[in-house]
């Protein structure tokens, strides 16, 4: 059975290139997409997916907020942010708010295919 991911970022175009990107992969399938972090709550509560990719910037509510409430709700979920702004106190808030790993946008999409794999127990 696929494992199943949610993409919550504001910008339609990352959710697109996440989407395509992400589906290569033969043992994932994108289970929905969401623009702010109360949908992605929403779309989580719903579609219980087994990891979340997260944004730190959006409107309605920001990643590290929605990452509170996800973790609080679903406190096995696995989150994994994804964003342009990476400094240490960054990393720190977002571990903090349940975040287990941060990804930047300016690495490669290895990286962030690692992080996923990691966090849903397979490494490739």
């Amino acid at each position: 059975m696929p494992k199943r991911i949610l993409i919550v970022d504001d910008s339609p175009v990352i959710r697109k290139t996440l989407h395509q990107t992400l589906e290569r992969q033969d043992d994932w399938e994108i289970c929905g997409e969401a623009a702010n972090g109360r949908e992605g709550i929403e779309k989580a509560l719903r579609l219980k997916p087994d990891v979340i990719v997260l944004d730190l910037a959006m409107p309605v509510m920001n990643g590290l907020d929605a990452a509170r409430e996800l973790t609080r709700r679903l406190p096995s979920l696995p989150l994994l942010m994804f964003t342009n702004f990476e400094t240490a106190r960054l990393k720190q808030e977002a571990l903090s708010a349940g975040v287990r790993t941060l990804v930047s946008k300016s690495e490669s999409v290895g990286v962030l295919i690692n992080g996923l794999r990691a966090l849903l127990g397979r490494v490739s």
